[in-house]
């Protein structure tokens, strides 16, 4: 179990179609990380689309890399941010976002979202479908 996400290694395989603009996705309802601030835990939904091009992330090692994240302070932001580029870095999509629905912390919930550009326009792109916190509403 890796100690901080700098930690974690992300694992790669080669991808087998890639002459295929295919969509790759990901979810993490349990995401869990630490508020840098109160380091009380803070509870996301993540996620992560990407088209790839040779390589495909070993999803075990994708888990761990999450996990390396519940002892880790950082804000909604970062956290969100860091896993796309990590992933970027790794294994050099031809595209990627990530959204990252936050859960309530002192009443308000922060979605984050990012992405390394425009997805290929003959590619489908299904909606994240996750929705907006209500709370009473």
């Amino acid at each position: 179990m890796p100690s901080s996400p700098d930690e974690a290694v992300l694992d790669r395989v080669a991808n087998p179609h890639p002459d295929v603009d295919l969509v790759v996705r990901f979810t993490c309802p349990e995401f869990t990380s630490l508020c840098p601030v109160t380091g009380q835990p803070d509870f996301a939904h993540l996620v992560i689309d990407y088209i790839p091009d040779r390589w495909l992330v070993e999803s075990k090692s994708l888990k761990l890399f999450f996990v390396s994240f519940r002892s880790h302070g950082a804000f909604h932001e970062d956290c969100t941010v860091r896993i796309g580029k990590r992933l970027v870095e790794r294994l050099a999509p031809r595209w990627l976002r990530i959204g990252g629905y936050w859960y309530p912390r002192g009443g308000m919930p922060i979605d984050v979202f990012w992405q390394t550009g425009t997805a290929p326009p003959h590619v489908w792109v299904p909606d994240q479908d996750v929705q907006p916190y209500r709370g009473r509403g």
